[in-house]
C-alpha cells in the first residue's frame, strides 16, 4: 500500500517516514468504499470560514480500523463530544491517514504526533524501544503540519 509508515532505526534512535493519503473532504459513504479496515494513524481537519485548514484530532487505531473510527468521528449524529460536534456541525471536515500493521510503531508515531499537536493533553506512551522518535511527512497535497 503506499499509505504506510516505514522506519529505519539508527544509534538507537527511530526515523519513520510517514506517507499520508490524500486529504480527502469527509463524506460517510465514500468512507465506507475507500477508507481500508486495517490499522493506522489518523488526522481529522475542519475549514474554517477563511477557506483554512485546521487540525482538531489526530488519532491511532489498531483494533476496528481506520474505516469504522473515521467514519464514527466525522459523523455529527454519531459523535458525543461536544466541541468535536459543534465543529461537525458547523464546518466541511477532512480526513487523511497512513497505515501500518506494527502496533509499537503506530504507538511510537502517535506518541510523536499528539506531543507535537496536543502537548498539555495527551497522555499518549510510546513504545519505550528508542532514545528519539523522529517523523518525517510525506503528502500528495503538499499539507505538512506543525
Amino acid at each position: 500500500m503506499k499509505y504506510t509508515i516505514t522506519k529505519v532505526v539508527d544509534a538507537g534512535n527511530a526515523y519513520f517516514t510517514l506517507r499520508w493519503s490524500k486529504l480527502t473532504k469527509a463524506d460517510k459513504y465514500e468512507i465506507i468504499k475507500t477508507v481500508p479496515a486495517m490499522a493506522g494513524i489518523f488526522e481529522l481537519y475542519y475549514m474554517d470560514v477563511k477557506k483554512k485548514l485546521n487540525l482538531f484530532f489526530v488519532g491511532k487505531v489498531w483494533i476496528g480500523g481506520l474505516r469504522s473510527r473515521i467514519r464514527r468521528l466525522t459523523d455529527p449524529e454519531l459523535e458525543m463530544d461536544a466541541k468535536r460536534k459543534e465543529v461537525l456541525e458547523k464546518f466541511d471536515c477532512y480526513y487523511r491517514y497512513s497505515l501500518t500493521d506494527h502496533q509499537s510503531d503506530l504507538d511510537d508515531v502517535f506518541y510523536f504526533f499528539a506531543g507535537r499537536h496536543f502537548p498539555a493533553e495527551t497522555k499518549a506512551q510510546h513504545s519505550g524501544r528508542y532514545d528519539q522518535i523522529l517523523v518525517d511527512e510525506l503528502s500528495p497535497d503538499k499539507l505538512i503540519t506543525i
